[in-house]
């Protein structure tokens, strides 16, 4: 990580959803609300159809991040605004693509601020999405002592 600017792309990547994905990750997350599989019920609360998940679409949005910086540990922190709903169409679904690019650099704490840029259909749909990534170089590990 080192050699990092300001303004580098470090990530980027294209999800593509669909309402299995939504019914997929309602089974892992324990979250059943019917406007995220259910046109009907959604309508019914006044939504113009199913929603992803806002977890699903904050946890696609950090994963390039994470990929790119090697090691789950290294995230620190990690926020979003949820700008704009997913609208997940039943046969075309929805493509959710993110860019990260590095928009602070502390050098003294080792610290990365990415910022995420994640759109659907041209649309922002996470503001302030913002990751604080350790750059530290890791340690060697220490011998076993026995």
């Amino acid at each position: 990580m080192i050699g990092l600017t300001v303004g580098d792309v470090v990530a980027e990547a294209e999800v593509q959803l669909s309402r299995d994905s939504l019914v997929r990750y309602a089974g892992a997350s324990g979250d059943f609300n019917p406007i995220h599989y259910r046109d009907d019920i959604a309508r019914s609360v006044g939504l113009p159809g199913v929603l992803a998940h806002g977890m699903l679409t904050m946890g696609l949005a950090v994963q390039p991040v994470v990929d790119w910086a090697g090691d789950p540990g290294r995230i620190l922190d990690y926020q979003v605004r949820f700008t704009r709903p997913v609208l997940v169409d039943a046969v075309d679904g929805a493509r959710v693509v993110v860019v990260a690019k590095v928009g602070q650099l502390d050098t003294e704490a080792q610290i990365a601020r990415i910022d995420l840029t994640v759109t659907v259909a041209g649309e922002t749909v996470l503001g302030k999405a913002q990751i604080r990534v350790s750059i530290a170089e890791p340690r060697p590990a220490e011998p076993d002592v026995a």
